[in-house]
């Protein structure tokens, strides 16, 4: 039970679900993929979109877990759409062949929903010699995003509806280390702190998403959006790596944290919501607009990040 209940100006809150927030909703003729949908909120994630009629791709790292989702989706919801395939965002080549794999299938795409993510990792590299926690949650999705926004826009002028990117933050971006991004030493494992790194992450997300929104706007006939969000505090498995707090979370979790479709609505309401109609590079928390860190509305930061995130995904 999340005890706070105060409903903002779009008439929800903290305690409304994925489900109530999207409630007479009709997706049907929309695309949409969420990454990390096989389980937590992405899961519930790709559960309401599809019970509203959209056609979800879930793009997942265990195509074993990936699929149960997938089978318990339709069992409750028979005429849903769901297909199920491999991406693991901490690899640039999985992003890659799962974009490829995508274009290649003709569909179309108005929702991209970056959801996946890890949270407070021991250090480790990924499989392209980058710090983890920067590598899944920022330089996966940035790569994925870039891959697929010309299917997007090609969606968009092809159908008349608005395409909406939705970038899954965390109010951590406010904990990042003191510069912000450490553009030098982003793979420094004598200074790594897993907590510090993961605010890291999450600040690009912000910065991305607000980087992006702005060359969306200056190309006239981009009719895309970009956000992210604090999908709130809530128990899943996200906690594995963070050893007592995670056992904590878990006990005191029923009264003080957001349950998985409380903390899924928030991602649902921003993408498929008729009131975030044309809004962009804003920062959502609680299924209304919130305001993001000082650190995180920095336009100079933002355009290194991304300048950044190319050097280092050569997304062309």
């Amino acid at each position: 039970m999340w005890l706070f209940k105060r409903k903002g100006p779009s008439g929800f809150s903290s305690s409304s679900t994925a489900e109530e927030v999207t409630q007479g909703i009709d997706g049907s003729g929309l695309t949409a993929i969420v990454t990390g949908a096989s389980s937590g909120i992405g899961a519930e994630t790709a559960r309401v979109l599809a019970l509203r009629g959209v056609s979800v791709i879930m793009g997942v790292r265990n195509m074993a877990a990936g699929q149960e989702v997938k089978d318990a989706i339709v069992k409750e919801t028979p005429e849903a759409k769901v297909d199920v395939s491999e991406l693991d965002l901490s690899s640039l080549a999985s992003v890659r062949n799962f974009a490829k794999e995508f274009k290649s299938s003709g569909r179309p795409l108005n929702i991209l929903i970056n959801n996946a993510g890890v949270m407070a990792t021991p250090f480790k590299l990924s499989k392209d010699n980058i710090e983890l926690q920067f590598a899944t949650n920022q330089l996966g999705h940035f790569l994925l995003t870039n891959l697929l926004l010309d299917k997007m826009k090609k969606t968009c002028h092809q159908t008349k509806r608005e395409g909406r990117i939705v970038i899954v933050a965390s109010e951590a971006h406010r904990y990042p280390y003191r510069e912000g991004v450490r553009f030098d030493k982003i793979n420094d494992q004598e200074g790594y702190s897993s907590f510090f790194a993961y605010g890291q992450s999450k600040l690009s997300n912000v910065l991305h998403a607000n980087e992006l929104a702005r060359r969306l706007k200056q190309e006239d006939d981009a009719d895309i959006t970009a956000n992210s969000l604090h999908p709130g505090a809530i128990t899943t498995n996200l906690f594995r790596h963070v050893g007592i707090l995670g056992g904590l979370a878990s006990t005191v979790g029923k009264y003080v944290l957001k349950n998985i479709p409380q903390g899924a609505s928030t991602t649902c309401y921003v993408a498929l919501h008729p009131q975030v109609r044309g809004i962009s590079g804003e920062y959502f928390g609680d299924n209304n607009i919130a305001k993001a860190s000082s650190m995180a509305m920095d336009a100079d930061l933002g355009r290194r990040l991304w300048d950044f995130s190319v050097s280092l995904t050569n997304p062309k």
